[in-house]
């Protein structure tokens, strides 16, 4: 039932629509999610990093594109037996679930990041995502941290122009907040100043 998939940055996974002949489990990489309207604008919706999941049991079709945006690593499995496996173990549907919800809180922050943020609220909002991806230690927010994506796609995906990606990089890397490696490495060096910049009202006080 489980093989392992591998694809290269660029290449599409599943299309939208077509039959969905396993589901799949992130292990390397990352790659996102669109969906593209009939006059061919394409807007991406999501991504999805090591640990997510692709795919529903029940569900026969994918509903989006899942692209690879970096060199990406599968585990899949065949949907059918795995479908089986869910009705009959319990406790693999209730992973399935805390990651569904899981799913539903990542798109509901993405909501807000679209729809209110300010471009700079927009960038830190996105490196600190990526800080926290895959770090159990929360404290350990401030080590070198992968950028999986260009700054042309990050535009895409956050609805800002690339000279805004650009700019708003440079501005946070000059007051110290953040220093890139290389144009794939960066590093947080200031993760408190990091979360002021995210907009968002840590303590969930009425401000005054």
């Amino acid at each position: 039932m489980k093989s392992y998939r591998s694809f290269k940055a660029g290449d599409v996974i599943l299309w939208r629509g077509e039959p969905l002949e396993f589901v799949a489990s992130m292990v390397q990489g990352v790659a996102s999610l669109s969906k593209t309207l009939e006059d061919g604008r394409t807007q991406m919706v999501g991504l999805l990093l090591p640990s997510d999941f692709i795919g529903r049991p029940g569900r026969k079709q994918i509903e989006f594109d899942v692209t690879a945006t970096s060199d990406v690593t599968l585990c899949c499995f065949d949907r059918v037996p795995f479908e089986r496996l869910v009705d009959e173990t319990p406790h693999v549907a209730q992973r399935l679930m805390e990651l569904a919800l899981d799913e539903l809180d990542a798109a509901r922050d993405w909501m807000l990041l679209l729809g209110r943020k300010t471009a700079r609220e927009k960038i830190a909002t996105f490196i600190e995502m990526l800080a926290r991806r895959g770090r159990s230690n929360t404290s350990n927010l401030t080590a070198q941290s992968e950028l999986p994506m260009t700054r042309d796609q990050i535009a895409n995906y956050l609805g800002l122009t690339l000279e805004t990606v650009s700019r708003q990089f440079n501005a946070l890397k000059k007051e110290g907040i953040i220093d890139f490696k290389n144009r794939h490495q960066f590093e947080v060096k200031d993760i408190i100043a990091l979360n002021e910049a995210t907009g968002d009202d840590a303590d969930g006080g009425v401000l005054s």
